[in-house]
């Protein structure tokens, strides 16, 4: 924990608890070789990263396993492949999975190199942070007078989070729901999907209600069977395993595009949340 949760319930009520440091996440939460050590200090076995911070990084689960702990989660070639969303949407639209149209292939881009593709993106458009979930790090961009400074706000958002400032630009689709498609996946390649959630009530970009099955795609049983397919593709893109998430955006005409994939340290905090509203032929 860092200083700023010494108080905080996780901390009372833990077992053990360890100070990382001060409350700034860059010299706490984001410093895997000190969660690292005190693991090791411990006696631990393995490491479960929850959601957010170091959940997402790969150098960080290839850390724990060259320390010799368990890592819960994906393999990191698969977090790699995932975690950063550019690669992400590059890696499933090879696969053959509609992606919204932005920057994606284009690698590490700057200031300059984001202006001039903005026009040919189209506005209004987000920019998002590579490394980024939880809506930080994203800002809403409708003009290009306004996006230098915003640009720079989400890369500021970013760094703090994530320890990673870099951005990327998707087309803002207004009106949009956000359809998620659970999957499990085992290390021989199969994998399965199982219901959706819709989490189209949103604040800031944060999800406020979880509804399924999905009052939009209600009876279209074909829909739910393509967007299903999709996720079992994307998932299969990227050798994954484990639990996971393939979330959506899915517009007026019902045309669905993949937005990014959550993997299965978080996702396995979802099943735990939110499994009785998604699981309604299945248990």
């Amino acid at each position: 924990y860092s200083e700023a949760d010494r108080q905080a319930l996780h901390v009372r009520h833990a077992d053990e608890a360890y100070l990382l440091g001060p409350a700034p996440s860059r010299q706490s939460y984001l410093r895997g070789d000190m969660i690292i050590d005190i693991a090791k200090q411990t006696g631990a076995g393995a490491i479960h990263p929850g959601y957010g911070f170091l959940a997402e990084r790969a150098d960080f689960a290839q850390s724990c396993l060259d320390a010799g702990l368990a890592f819960i989660g994906p393999k990191p070639s698969s977090i790699a492949a995932m975690g950063d969303k550019s690669v992400a949407r590059s890696t499933v639209s090879s696969a053959g999975v509609p992606i919204v149209p932005g920057t994606e292939g284009k690698g590490i881009l700057g200031d300059e190199e984001l202006l001039a593709l903005a026009p040919e993106i189209g506005f209004p458009l987000l920019v998002k942070a590579t490394a980024g979930g939880g809506g930080k790090g994203m800002r809403e961009v409708r003009s290009l007078d306004e996006m230098p400074s915003l640009i720079q706000a989400a890369r500021r958002e970013a760094e703090a989070s994530f320890g990673d400032g870099g951005v990327y630009l998707e087309k803002l689709l207004e009106g949009a729901r956000h359809i998620e498609i659970q999957i499990l996946a085992d290390q021989f390649g199969n994998v399965i999907y199982l219901g959706e959630r819709e989490c189209s009530l949103q604040r800031r970009h944060q999800k406020l209600l979880e509804e399924a099955p999905s009052p939009f795609i209600g009876d279209d049983e074909d829909l739910r069977h393509r967007m299903g397919m999709l996720a079992v593709r994307a998932s299969q893109a990227v050798e994954y395993v484990n639990a996971g998430t393939i979330e959506f955006l899915v517009d007026k005409d019902k045309n669905y595009y993949f937005l990014e994939m959550t993997p299965a340290c978080k996702s396995n905090i979802q099943l735990q949340r939110w499994s009785p509203v998604w699981i309604s032929s299945r248990n």
